[in-house]
């Protein structure tokens, strides 16, 4: 998202339990020029802001977490099913193709979803 739109949106990254950065998910993002070696996961706890105007959720589990927290806020909550890569199971590049499929598909789901609002830098 930060890629694509800069300071033009504010977005924060957060899951329902903090984890460390996947090796799979920095090779596959590096792959694209986009270095996430040093992101740092953080919980819907963690984030410095509690106002959102819209929360999208990965998981099941972190749908209903966001929409337990968002019930007193005026934001709007979706869930874009993705499959979780990190359960793929197989040789390193059948693992590494499912980061891949999972990447892409995230692009595609932000730039189609975001760009009739805003003009992406790239």
């Amino acid at each position: 998202m930060r890629s694509l739109y800069g300071a033009k949106i504010f977005v924060a990254s957060a899951g329902v339990k903090p984890i460390d950065v996947d090796g799979f998910a920095i090779e596959v993002m590096d792959e694209i020029g986009l270095d996430i070696e040093n992101h740092l996961a953080r919980s819907f706890d963690e984030l410095d802001d509690s106002s959102f105007d819209l929360i999208v959720c990965l998981s099941k589990t972190a749908q209903a977490h966001a929409k337990e927290i968002t019930r007193t806020m005026a934001s709007d909550v979706e869930y874009w099913i993705t499959i979780d890569p990190s359960e793929v199971e197989g040789n390193r590049e059948m693992r590494l193709n499912a980061y891949r499929q999972v990447r892409d598909d995230l692009y595609q789901k932000i730039k189609g979803h975001f760009s009739t609002s805003l003009h992406p830098l790239v």
